[in-house]
């Protein structure tokens, strides 16, 4: 039997994703750029039009002490290449340390790419910190190209300030 059940989130994970979330910012040393909450997270994913899908792995081992815990998550969602057409853009993809090696992460993102594949999406990206060499290293092992090496992309942001600075200008 399974430890974990991998599912579509509902509206009543956004909590216990946001526990994870905060896990993620704080291993990856950015705890002070998360800005949300459960309540936001329920809004933008759940409401009449959601800006993002996920997927959770929930603990439903009989007799597990954590059974009704989310321990992993992959938080997707679609958009376009002018080049390519359809993909899917991964934001996330997490496992609670305690969780880490029984195969949860990868799952999830196999999950994610069936979605891709099923909805003629031509390419799935996502982004990792550069030293982050264990994630480096298992996303090269599955194929995934380096977009930084490869082709010489870089990415660049625009926060809310300079957001509306640049559009009332």
């Amino acid at each position: 039997m399974d430890l974990v059940t991998i599912r579509q989130a509902k509206n009543d994970d956004c909590d216990q994703i946001m526990g994870l979330v905060q896990e993620l910012a704080d291993f990856e040393k950015l705890s002070d750029q998360v800005k949300i909450n459960g309540d936001v997270l329920r809004r933008d994913g759940f409401g009449d039009h959601p800006f993002f899908r996920c997927i959770i792995a929930e603990v439903t081992g009989a007799g597990n002490s954590e059974k009704g815990k989310i321990v992993a998550y992959g938080l997707y969602f679609f958009t376009y290449s002018t080049f390519e057409g359809r993909m899917i853009y991964l934001e996330d993809l997490y496992v609670t340390p305690s969780w880490r090696g029984k195969g949860i992460g990868t799952r999830i993102w196999k999950d994610i790419a069936k979605i891709a594949v099923e909805t003629d999406c031509q390419r799935m990206q996502w982004t990792v910190l550069n030293w982050n060499q264990s994630a480096i290293e298992l996303y090269k092992n599955r194929g995934a190209v380096d977009l930084t090496l490869a082709e010489k992309w870089h990415i660049f942001r625009m926060r809310r300030r300079q957001l509306e600075i640049f559009a009332n200008t």
